[in-house]
């Protein structure tokens, strides 16, 4: 680019989901109907936890985060998608995707510490019973929440800080359904290495090291309760476990897929069906992993919004 005037890419064209136009009138109504059950569903454990005092536990506080986070992802995503949709209005502004992309990434960054919070919370639960309401305060459940959020937004400003900073001035259209890292670096026309290699740490760092601790809380768990004797205590004890474990393996099962798979497999229409199956159905599998087997739970929220009260 040396010696040539270039015009830098000030909007970028969103190209989603290419179908005929019939079908995209299907995909909105698909799309506004989870949206609207994502929020709902989180909306309502959200408003069960803070209004049960029996909830008012470290684990229903971290389930009330990780449904604000839930909320958050979707709202970040999917409006701009309904409005693809329906009016096929697909323009973002360069602020409008990097602001985006950080509240993205903030957010995947944040439910990486937030799970390895929760790993840490059942370990204590299982491993150190008779000392879990002296160690798991509600103030260090306070501290975790926030270090949780304070982490992940502080790492994303880092990361995306370097990827604006690139220069775009080729093609302005995006191969995805929503501003993301990989399609975003794709269309810089300048040497990008340094903030590939920042964004490359950053990811390790928030990653790798939460899932360390996860898996470190999770070793010292199964080896509690494989020293407890009656099988039924066994159970009971994993059962309590098992929720959170289904959700950690989904969703770094989803972060290897969509970020760390081999370019042979990379193609980009398999992205965008991993990255919607992980920014759509996540945020409804979650609540609903959490809560089903949960008598305790199932109960508060019946009398919250309800159901389950004798008539006067």
């Amino acid at each position: 680019m040396r010696g040539e005037n270039v015009t830098k890419v000030s909007v970028f064209i969103l190209l989603g989901f290419p179908t005929a136009p019939g079908l995209q009138y299907i995909l909105f109504l698909i799309f506004l109907l989870t949206y609207l059950f994502v929020l709902l569903e989180n909306l309502a454990i959200i408003l069960t936890v803070w209004s049960s005092t029996s909830l008012h536990r470290p684990m229903y506080y971290f389930l009330s985060s990780l449904s604000s986070l839930e909320i958050f992802y979707v709202s970040d995503i999917i409006p701009k998608m309904l409005d693809g949709f329906l009016l096929q209005r697909k323009r973002i502004s360069f602020v409008g995707c990097m602001t985006q992309l950080y509240f993205f990434s903030s957010l995947v960054c944040t439910e990486c510490v937030l799970l390895a919070s929760m790993a840490y919370d059942r370990y204590v639960a299982i491993c150190h019973p008779l000392r879990y309401q002296v160690i798991m305060t509600t103030g260090l459940c306070v501290q975790l929440v926030a270090f949780s959020f304070a982490s992940g937004f502080t790492i994303s400003m880092i990361k995306v800080y370097f990827i604006s900073s690139a220069t775009f001035c080729g093609s302005n259209v995006l191969n995805h359904f929503f501003c993301d890292i990989s399609p975003i670096l794709k269309l810089a026309c300048t040497d990008f290495s340094t903030a590939e290699m920042v964004d490359f740490i950053l990811a390790f760092i928030i990653l790798v090291f939460p899932l360390i601790a996860t898996v470190l809380s999770y070793g010292h768990i199964t080896l509690a309760v494989l020293h407890i004797p009656s099988g039924t205590g066994r159970w009971r004890a994993f059962s309590t476990c098992a929720s959170h474990l289904t959700v950690v393996t989904m969703f770094y099962v989803a972060m290897i897929f969509m970020y760390v798979r081999p370019q042979a497999i990379d193609t980009r229409s398999s992205n965008k069906l991993i990255s919607a199956v992980y920014t759509v159905l996540t945020p409804i599998m979650n609540p609903l992993i959490y809560c089903l087997r949960n008598t305790e739970f199932k109960e508060a929220l019946k009398k919250t919004l309800g159901f389950g009260q004798t008539p006067p």
